[in-house]
């Protein structure tokens, strides 16, 4: 595949959800195959999600590096997933790949969620609050 096209994806997950309000982001090609995602999704309820990807394509979707912080309208963190490798030493079995959940010091076990699937989280979330 090529980087424009995981580009295109990217831009259909946002436009999917309804309540994205506003969508800052920015694609930078490292190449054929490489490129670097940067940006902010501010929805409804004043919550703003924070993500970056760098990501290799040639053969899969491989997100050499991610963050996706998501946090409230008061800014204070509601989780954030990354593949950072600061947390070495604390036995998570899917390290590098971790979820701070609620607080910068609470680690939780975690896959690589895609955008997709902390959209979905956030739906999860703010959904209720609306209603």
């Amino acid at each position: 595949m090529r980087i424009e096209s995981y580009f295109r994806q990217i831009e259909k997950f946002i436009e999917e959800c309804p309540l994205v309000q506003l969508s800052t982001v920015t694609y930078e090609k490292r190449g054929t195959h490489e490129g670097f995602i940067r940006g902010e999704r501010y929805f409804v309820d004043g919550s703003t999600l924070h993500l970056r990807e760098f990501v290799d394509v040639e053969i899969t979707a491989d997100r050499l590096m991610y963050a996706y912080q998501y946090i409230d309208p008061s800014q204070k963190l509601v989780f954030r997933y990354d593949n950072t490798g600061h947390h070495k030493k604390s036995g998570l079995y899917t390290y590098p790949h971790h979820k701070h959940d609620g607080h910068e010091d609470k680690v939780i076990l975690s896959s690589a969620p895609n955008l997709a699937a902390v959209l979905q989280e956030i739906e999860s979330l703010v959904h209720p609050l609306l209603t």
